[in-house]
């Protein structure tokens, strides 16, 4: 199977590849504040689930959706502010790698487009942020507080009034990938994508400018 047939078999292996690793590890860094994983895992599972139950996806990976979706309402009360459990490592690696290969099954089901609007809250925080650090010259392996989720705790949102904003942006998001699947233009993909990027930069934004 191939994402994009007219490219280089060689080029979108690796880019798979080293697009997983990153969101691997990019989960794991994301996962700084109570319920901020479970903020993005549900929209997305939910998403998924029906994904697949309209036969959009492949019924193994519809019941990886399930199962993360599940365990991820489970772990919720517990990962309430102020939290008494946490994912750490051990919870946020496994649970990147199980939405990469989602995303990847999604891709491969023709649906790049909603496999890219999904998460992209989270591509967009942490691949800028370490963009930014890149150009700022900084040390990229040490611990630090330059996401914008964490910016924007620094800027006088609450925890809550973070997490909420990451939710209801991801169910927007949800909206658009699933309009994409329904449509099935390219037209209308690059317009949903246009605005998927615009809502995402909003908030971005918005978490980034310090509260009055």
């Amino acid at each position: 199977f191939r994402i994009v047939p007219d490219s280089p078999m060689w080029i979108e292996r690796g880019v798979l590849l080293l697009g997983g690793l990153w969101f691997v590890n990019l989960v794991n860094f994301m996962d700084g504040l109570d319920w901020m994983t479970a903020a993005e895992v549900v929209p997305i599972s939910a998403a998924l689930i029906l994904i697949g139950l309209f036969g959009n996806l492949t019924p193994s990976t519809t019941i990886i959706a399930a199962a993360l979706g599940g365990a991820m309402i489970g772990f919720a009360p517990f990962n309430r502010p102020v939290a008494k459990v946490f994912l750490g490592d051990v919870g946020s690696l496994p649970i990147g790698l199980l939405l990469a290969w989602c995303f990847v099954e999604l891709a491969y089901a023709h649906h790049l487009v909603a496999a890219i609007l999904l998460p992209l809250y989270y591509l967009a925080d942490a691949t800028l942020t370490l963009l930014r650090r890149l150009v700022r010259r900084e040390a990229i392996w040490l611990a630090h507080r330059s996401h914008f989720y964490q910016r924007a705790t620094d800027n006088g949102f609450t925890v809550i009034q973070v997490v909420s904003r990451v939710f209801a942006l991801n169910f927007g998001l949800v909206a658009l990938a699933g309009l994409t699947i329904y449509f099935r233009s390219a037209f209308v993909d690059a317009g949903l994508l246009i605005i998927g990027a615009g809502a995402v930069a909003i908030v971005l934004r918005s978490f980034a400018t310090p509260r009055r």
